[in-house]
């Protein structure tokens, strides 16, 4: 079964940003993953949901979502998105 990983950020600090912006991807191919939309300014059609910016990752599985978060290598680049952006992050079950 599928994952995605939607991520809603908004950028703080971009110098600081700009490294994780390029070194991820790595990580996310390492674990199976590939961008479906990538830093999309988002159209909000119904509701009060004020999305920044948008990027949809999808996993084979949940569990190669789960592993990717946790990927000791990827923490520190995980650390300088928190410190460089204000993020939400959530993980979706895709069809089987």
């Amino acid at each position: 079964m599928t994952a995605y990983l939607v991520l809603d950020l908004t950028v703080n600090d971009l110098a600081s940003f700009l490294p994780y912006v390029q070194a991820i991807p790595a990580f996310i191919a390492k674990h199976g993953g590939r961008y479906a939309s990538k830093g999309a300014d988002p159209l909000v059609i119904e509701g009060d949901w004020s999305p920044q910016r948008l990027v949809i990752l999808e996993f084979p599985s949940p569990g190669a979502a789960r592993a990717f978060l946790a990927d000791p290598e990827a923490q520190d680049l995980f650390a300088r998105r928190h410190r460089s952006t204000t993020s939400r992050l959530v993980l979706l079950d895709g069809e089987p």
